[in-house]
């Protein structure tokens, strides 16, 4: 068997004989393979990815996410999703091998309707200002930048109260569920979800630095399902102050969920990074593929010979272990998902950053 290219690993490669290509044929019958004609595809020196490095540019694409508003009602398509698709697993509905992403529309007076599934969910807002998502009893208003959780087998709807079409990036944990065979779905049986808490009730109860005595939280999801933009945006600003520059990131923080410390989502970790203006980042590169989104500025990322230009609203994505580095014309916000939580509780995740050695994660 060939080699993998760029990181594979050398392996057997024994001679194919008549007798042996019999016994493989008879193998095959009996629902089996020679372990030796595939162990190079299988256990590589490096990661393999079949993603690919892709760019989806807002100003290209809206008017297609605006297109399907005139021509299907949010109530026919339940959620009406424009899925972006990594060009290297055409047909799978994935952006990475493990995330799935999507630009949903609501337009003024929608809604989508209540129901709830085994796969995590983010909504991190993309356009407009004023819809809200109501998870688990408790209503929100999405302003840009937010980012907005649906945990796990939670029911949840959304509905745009105001006067312009909201647009936001929808990020799964779909593929890994659907790989691990355990995706469930089920509908509330009126459209909307009653409310049983105030508005501002979790963000009150536990994005204080205080949790109430006696908190338990059994989901492993952050109880905060609403981190508002400014709160996140002030925190970069007040580092910035004391310049704690990282020479790959610039200023990164990580959403947690404030009851353990730990990532906000079980399995997708969320990120948001400022890049000031003129920042010619080191080169990075880590084992879980990422998906960005800039939400101020505008910069250019280098993946090999490739040179994505980026503004606020597009969307693209980096495969994993695959090196990369970020410019920043002017000041720049980029927020950021992927499967780190997953990786780092299995003990795999991995980073490189320049010429220094592999570094593993650990806990």
């Amino acid at each position: 068997m060939d080699d993998q290219v760029g990181g594979g690993a050398s392996g057997p490669n024994p001679t194919r004989t008549p007798e042996r290509e019999e016994y493989y044929k008879r193998l095959e019958g009996g629902n089996m393979a020679p372990l030796w004609e595939y162990l190079a595809g299988l256990v590589t020196k490096e990661p393999v990815s079949q993603s690919e490095v892709a760019i989806w540019k807002y100003d290209e694409v809206r008017a297609s996410v605006m297109e399907a508003g005139e021509l299907i009602t949010a109530e026919e398509a339940e959620r009406r999703v424009i899925i972006l698709e990594n060009p290297g697993l055409k047909g799978e509905s994935k952006i990475t091998q493990s995330m799935y992403a999507g630009l949903q529309l609501i337009l003024p007076g929608e809604i989508a309707r209540s129901h709830r599934h085994a796969a995590s969910a983010l909504r991190f807002i993309i356009e407009g200002n004023g819809a809200y998502t109501a998870v688990d009893g408790e209503k929100t208003i999405m302003r840009e930048g937010d980012f907005v959780i649906t945990p796990s087998w939670t029911w949840h709807d959304h509905g745009n109260e105001s006067d312009e079409p909201m647009v936001w990036m929808d990020g799964l944990d779909v593929p890994l569920v659907n790989f691990l065979e355990t995706s469930f779905l089920e509908h509330y049986p009126e459209p909307e979800q009653p409310l049983t808490r105030p508005m501002g009730d979790a963000l009150a109860r536990y994005g204080e630095g205080v949790v109430p005595l006696g908190y338990d939280n059994p989901t492993k999801t952050s109880p905060i399902f609403n981190y508002p933009y400014d709160r996140t945006r002030e925190a970069l600003e007040t580092m910035r102050k004391t310049e704690e520059w990282d020479a790959c990131h610039g200023l990164k923080v990580q959403y947690i969920n404030p009851s353990n410390g730990d990532y906000a989502m079980p399995t997708i970790g969320t990120f948001m990074q400022l890049l000031p203006k003129g920042f010619k980042g080191s080169p990075y590169k880590s084992t879980d593929g990422t998906i960005f989104s800039p939400v101020e500025g505008t910069g250019r990322t280098y993946v090999g010979e490739q040179v994505l230009e980026w503004k606020k609203r597009d969307v693209f994505v980096i495969p994993s272990w695959m090196e990369h580095r970020h410019e920043a014309d002017e000041d720049a916000v980029l927020f950021s998902f992927s499967d780190r939580p997953v990786q780092t509780k299995l003990g795999l995740w991995r980073e490189q950053r320049g010429n220094d050695p592999v570094s593993e994660y650990h806990s």
